[in-house]
């Protein structure tokens, strides 16, 4: 028979289900796959007592969860408690009840929610790695939304998941039911990924110690969201001709170069991106590359006739996002510069954002596939591997992912 066992770390009750003694979770893996039509990341996490499965998009900047939950099982967090104050809430309704804003990123719609608690489940792996058991959180902290804001949501989606620095988004919960530090990972792919919790012996769960291949950088202070200082820009080898002092985040917040998993291409702002194309179609041109009708939301395009396709890609100018020396650099690759729109044409996956973009670039989902990052909120660094495919291997490799499909 299974035994359960009950935790009370802080102000958490956690259960176990499982049959081969109690043990907290080393590794916790939430399976992310990408909607196809929207671009966006989609997990599943469980809800309520009866712990259904809930379909959540996946906001790396996003301050907590919110769904639309429907629960009967949930209690509503007063005003006046601890966990409202961890929440740093915008006001208390008229029933002194813990207010929190809810938003939905894609249709820029904002809500008032009122702060929840209910039951959550989610996927860990046991020392042995025998396969996933469920561990469940009592009392996990989320909001309550209307299903209005689920506009724009991938299908299916019931609410957002948020992974920022708030003290209740998904990173600080599970580091304070679980003891982890306080960092997480993410591998995004073009099909299943993960959102990975726990030891950083994780790393070995793609079948490789990536952790030799790991650069570190300083994360940027900015509330929620995750930025990182870049400092230059090369293609192919050669530093571009920039007005750096657009890489730097002003005191109001404007500059810098943030990381998303809402925006589904990189996107620079206008001034930087003009620089950029401009050089870039000269390598391009330069190696053989011949321009084609753009095809949108694409500004260039390509022909893929000649082009030599290698493990990272196809064959085109290399880009670098210089960090805080020369020797820390993201690297990117083909793969995922170029996106392959049909058999004939691929076009550069970095767009216009406009003039009043607020940061310099927004590093977008189709940049970030395929590389590993890990967050560390403890001492505000990132971990980045650049492409996996360097050492033959993709974030859909993940052990146990492909079993965790939804």
């Amino acid at each position: 028979m299974p035994s359960l066992v009950q935790f009370l770390p802080f102000f958490f009750l956690v259960s176990f289900s499982i049959s081969h003694g109690p043990f907290l979770p080393k590794v916790i893996i939430l399976p992310v796959n990408k909607d196809p039509s929207t671009f966006q990341y989609v997990t599943q996490v469980r809800m309520g007592t009866n712990l259904s499965p809930t379909k959540l998009v996946v906001d790396l900047s996003g301050s907590f969860l919110w769904f639309s939950c429907g629960l009967t099982s949930h209690k509503i967090v007063p005003c006046s408690s601890l966990k409202c104050s961890m929440a740093k809430p915008n006001g208390c309704t008229n029933n002194k009840i813990c207010g929190v804003q809810q938003v939905n990123p894609f249709t820029k719609v904002a809500a008032q929610g009122e702060l929840a608690e209910d039951m959550f489940g989610v996927e860990f792996i046991d020392e042995l790695k025998t396969g996933s058991i469920i561990a469940s959180i009592h009392q996990f902290l989320f909001s309550c939304a209307s299903t209005s804001l689920l506009q724009g949501l991938a299908r299916g989606a019931k609410g957002m998941l948020g992974l920022g620095y708030s003290r209740i988004a998904l990173p600080s919960q599970l580091s304070d039911t679980f003891g982890f530090q306080r960092k997480f990972a993410i591998c995004l792919s073009s099909s299943n990924g993960a959102i990975i919790s726990g030891e950083s012996p994780y790393l070995s769960l793609l079948g490789h110690d990536v952790s030799r291949s790991m650069l570190y950088t300083p994360l940027v202070s900015s509330r929620e969201e995750y930025y990182i200082n870049v400092k230059s820009i090369k293609i192919s080898g050669k530093k571009l001709s920039l007005n750096t002092s657009l890489f730097t985040m002003d005191e109001e917040g404007n500059g810098g170069t943030k990381i998303s998993t809402i925006f589904p291409f990189t996107t620079m702002k206008s001034s930087i991106y003009k620089t950029f194309v401009e050089a870039y179609e000269k390598f391009a041109i330069s190696i053989g590359l011949t321009k084609v009708e753009n095809i949108a939301p694409f500004g260039h395009c390509f022909s893929t006739k000649g082009v030599d396709v290698t493990k990272v890609g196809p064959n085109v100018p290399i880009l670098d996002l210089v960090l805080q020396s020369e020797m820390v650099k993201w690297r990117i690759y083909g793969k995922n510069s170029m996106v392959k729109v049909s058999d004939e044409v691929m076009c550069l996956g970095l767009l216009d954002g406009g003039v009043n973009q607020k940061a310099s670039i927004v590093i977008g989902g189709h940049q970030l596939e395929d590389n590993l990052l890990e967050f560390n909120l403890g001492t505000s660094m990132l971990g980045f591997t650049s492409s996996l495919s360097m050492v033959e291997t993709s974030c859909s490799d993940f052990m146990f992912s492909k079993g965790f499909n939804f």
